[in-house]
């Protein structure tokens, strides 16, 4: 049985502050380049520390690790402590852990500073993407995430770039003091917006009156339990699981494979996976209209083909130059693919949206961490070229088969 995807609210909410979307998209920008900030440092980091590469890339995995583990915690805290307010102080926290990073002496310490900083960034990407769902509609709600996201995309564009041009031209540590004074400007005014919220806004869920609190861990249990005892939350969860592996994983491995393949510069490589970022822009800028015309299943298919047919092409292609538009398309094909899992997400468990949507982003993590390992396993073996072409036809596989199970479920 589809899931219900409309809410009736009984009374007109009062208006949200002014920025209040605006800032968690600053927040999701920092998240967002604090996760790929690594990527085109991986080679510096190499040679730093004379590890290989596979071992350079845990400074990757780690982090994504330590933040779909982490989402066991801030989801329920999201729904019962207000879900703003937890994404403003995670902020906070992730201020001093990027800071970390940029002071770590040894390659134990950065990897330790890299698994704490994914822990705080945990709680801001999909506690905001919670927030939204709890205050705007679900009929309204694809175009907004698809906006709020711009944050998240540029983020990974300015990641990736950053730490391209930090290691050619300023050493590795300057992008993570970035992150770090980014976060601390963002936390502060999430604070200050966090008490202008009006009352339906603050998302808390109390104990029912009379009833005995249960003990935290219990209520994480209970939280989680409800959300995958759903058929569709768990086709949901699968798929965005499968979806990190497969996409995530070789993505990290592709400012190397440019730059080791076809001698461009680290920052040069970094410029050219910004392009991602870019692509992705496009679909929020047109996601009103894609969604219209293609629909939910047609976009996670379409979507799905297109970042085949792109990480193919960066895989294979004779020249570096190819990349330039396949990387484009890539962040097209990805942003139509992932808006389409995330609006399920926020209607998977409306009534405990906070873990069901920090549960998603905890598959999707864990997903990532284990595609970063398996893929750094591949690269090794067989080389980047095959790995990320594995990779392309893997996202193929799991999109396809996401569409025809929506294309299913909406015709009941």
């Amino acid at each position: 049985m589809s899931e219900p995807h409309s809410e009736n609210p009984t009374t007109t909410p009062a208006p949200m502050p002014r920025g209040a979307v605006a800032c968690l998209s600053a927040a999701a920008f920092g998240s967002a380049m604090s996760l790929r900030v690594s990527d085109a440092l991986l080679p510096r980091l190499a040679a730093e520390f004379s590890v290989s590469l596979g071992t350079a890339s845990q400074v990757v995995s780690v982090f994504a690790i330590s933040y779909g583990l982490a989402q066991l915690l801030f989801g329920p805290l999201g729904d019962r402590f207000g879900k703003y307010r937890v994404v403003a102080w995670a902020c906070a926290a992730c201020a001093l852990t990027a800071s970390l990073c940029g002071l770590a002496g040894n390659f134990d310490l950065l990897r330790l500073a890299r698994a704490l900083a994914g822990a705080t960034a945990a709680a801001i990407v999909p506690l905001a993407m919670a927030w939204i769902g709890d205050v705007v509609s679900y009929e309204e709600r694809q175009p907004v995430l698809a906006r709020f996201l711009i944050g998240q995309i540029a983020g990974i564009s300015a990641g990736v770039w950053v730490g391209g041009f930090a290691a050619d031209h300023l050493g590795w540590r300057t992008p993570y003091f970035l992150i770090g004074t980014l976060f601390a400007v963002v936390s502060v005014a999430l604070l200050v917006l966090n008490r202008r919220l009006p009352a339906h806004a603050l998302t808390v869920r109390r104990t029912p009156s009379g009833a005995a609190p249960a003990s935290p861990l219990l209520r994480m249990a209970s939280d989680f339990k409800h959300v995958v005892s759903r058929p569709w939350a768990r086709v949901v969860l699968a798929t965005v699981f499968l979806e990190g592996v497969f996409l995530f994983g070789p993505f990290a491995f592709i400012a190397s494979h440019l730059h080791h393949g076809f001698g461009v510069s680290l920052s040069m490589a970094g410029s050219l996976v910004m392009l991602f970022g870019f692509g992705g822009l496009s679909y929020a800028f047109s996601a009103g209209h894609l969604v219209r015309r293609l629909g939910e299943a047609g976009l996670a298919r379409w979507g799905g083909a297109l970042l085949t047919l792109s990480l193919g092409i960066i895989a294979f292609a004779p020249a570096w130059q190819w990349s330039v538009p396949a990387c484009l398309a890539a962040g097209l094909g990805y942003y139509m693919l992932h808006n389409t899992l995330q609006i399920n997400a926020t209607q998977m468990a409306p009534e405990r949206r906070g873990a069901g949507v920090a549960a998603f982003a905890a598959c999707f993590f864990l997903g990532q961490s284990a595609g970063v390992a398996i893929t750094g396993l591949v690269v090794e073996g067989l080389g980047s070229s095959r790995a990320i072409g594995l990779g392309a036809l893997g996202v193929l596989v799991v999109a396809v088969n996401f569409a025809r199970l929506r294309s299913r479920q909406q015709s009941r």
